[in-house]
């Protein structure tokens, strides 16, 4: 069987120290659960849920990075897999298809499309609301006709465990 994916999407660059709190603790949830981490691989958001996944001793998973540019240096230190796809921002529907579930901190635009992209491709979205941003402007919204199932909204890692539980109970029987 094999392990199944969380990608996280979120804010790139400088984030608040509650927006890299919340990160962080959203990479140590799924490092303490059997999933890989999928993430755009560069700063902000990606590198705080990479670090917060980093730190848990005996973790299942790895910590993936899908790269906008050519090369692996663009990778923050702690992904363990970087694939450098040369695509730009294309990469974004990579990011959103490669998970299972797909969660939301914060963000702007580039943010905004990964979340278009995986609901396009009937991903299950989690917003981490308190984190702001597109999470708080997308939580608990319907996008559009190709899902009655509105955005899950999570303010807590305990919210999150219990929604990623339900996700993966209700879906048991396809392949998310």
């Amino acid at each position: 069987m094999r392990v199944r994916n969380i990608s996280v999407i979120g804010s790139s660059g400088i984030i608040s120290d509650d927006v890299k709190e919340l990160a962080e603790a959203v990479g140590k949830y799924i490092g303490e659960s059997t999933f890989n981490l999928v993430c755009g691989g560069r700063d902000g958001v990606m590198e705080a849920v990479c670090r917060g996944m980093s730190t848990v001793k005996g973790k299942k998973g790895s910590i993936i990075g899908i790269l906008p540019g050519y090369d692996f240096d663009g990778a923050n230190s702690f992904c363990e897999v970087v694939i450098p796809t040369g695509i730009g921002y294309a990469r974004n529907s990579i990011v959103a298809n490669s998970g299972d579930i797909v969660i939301i901190i914060a963000g702007a635009t580039g943010t905004l499309t990964e979340a278009a992209f995986a609901w396009s491709y009937n991903k299950p979205l989690v917003a981490m609301v308190k984190s702001g941003g597109i999470a708080k402007e997308l939580a608990g919204k319907v996008l559009d006709y190709r899902s009655t199932v509105p955005v899950y909204t999570c303010e807590t890692i305990d919210e999150l465990d219990f929604t990623v539980k339900k996700i993966i109970n209700e879906n048991k029987d396809e392949q998310i």
